[in-house]
């Protein structure tokens, strides 16, 4: 398996979409009416402490996931970078795909000099959650959402 990593671009938006869509957890909550997901795409490729990452393999898109980088005063300063929105197309799920993302998301924010990668995923996800502590995260923190 080779799997290249790169920054999305606009035409990939179609394909990062059809993964977020093919998620049964995602599915079941509520649709956001009146979003623009290209204004947001392009929001986020604008952004410098935002990155849209598509893995490849054979050219096609088979995974993507955020990185926000946030800097904080709570760690003496220190940048730490948030992953979010981890999928993997289903018919390369199981391949290895989504460990060879996490790998390289954790090496590029070190790259960046981040000193705490964080992520969170839906308590509905047992299978994530055996998968991200496999990699060494561990489940320090509860999360609350306040929908708006």
């Amino acid at each position: 398996m080779s799997v290249s990593f790169r920054t999305a671009r606009r035409e990939d938006v179609p394909a990062i979409l059809a993964m977020l869509d093919d998620d049964p957890v995602a599915a079941a909550r509520e649709s956001v009416e009146g979003t623009d997901v290209m204004a947001a795409f392009e929001a986020i490729d604008a952004d410098p402490r935002n990155e849209l990452i598509v893995a490849e393999e054979d050219g096609q898109v088979v995974g993507t996931f955020q990185l926000t980088f946030i800097p904080g005063l709570s760690r003496r300063g220190a940048e730490r970078a948030q992953i979010e929105a981890v999928r993997v197309a289903t018919p390369h799920r199981n391949r290895g795909v989504g460990r060879r993302m996490m790998e390289w998301a954790v090496e590029r924010a070190r790259e960046r000099g981040c000193r705490l990668v964080q992520l969170t995923t839906d308590k509905v996800r047992h299978d994530a959650h055996r998968f991200y502590a496999s990699l060494g995260f561990t489940a320090t923190h509860e999360g609350f959402k306040l929908r708006l």
